[in-house]
């Protein structure tokens, strides 16, 4: 597929993509009702739709807000898998099948983030310089680039 938008040449996207796929092709397989499965659905669909918006974004704090609440979903979506197992409706291998992809893509957002001016100390993100979020655009289109 060709992609016409800056947010499709992401890796981080693809691999969101992917996972959204392979949920996808899960939830058929889970025939119980379960809000965990629809909660599995929003929360996957979620991720690559919150990639793209904040990739649009100009500002570095609105895109580490976007890429914040995409890492949020693919927790949620970890989160959604233990509950299905739980329920007995879906099988530990699915699990970590999923999980070794959601936790790609947690490292790869995590990696965005720090690339964004963020540090993580104890779990709790904290900027850096708060100088380092007034860039005019064409420093930051220039910081993008080294």
């Amino acid at each position: 597929m060709k992609a016409h938008f800056d947010h499709e040449k992401l890796n981080i996207y693809q691999v969101s993509l992917a996972f959204n796929e392979w949920v996808g092709e899960l939830l058929p397989s889970i025939e119980a009702k379960a809000a965990a499965k629809d909660q599995l659905d929003r929360a996957a669909t979620s991720i690559p739709l919150n990639i793209a918006e904040g990739n649009g974004k100009f500002s570095r704090r609105d895109r580490a807000r976007f890429f914040d609440v995409a890492r949020g979903s693919t927790l949620e979506s970890a989160a959604s898998l233990d509950a299905l197992a739980s329920l007995k409706l879906i099988t530990a291998e699915q699990v970590d099948t999923g999980k070794e992809k959601l936790v790609q893509i947690v490292n790869m957002l995590m990696g965005l983030l720090k690339g964004l001016g963020y540090e993580f100390e104890s779990g709790t993100a904290v900027v850096r310089d708060e100088a380092h979020f007034s860039f005019s655009f064409e420093q930051e289109q220039e910081q993008e680039k080294e």
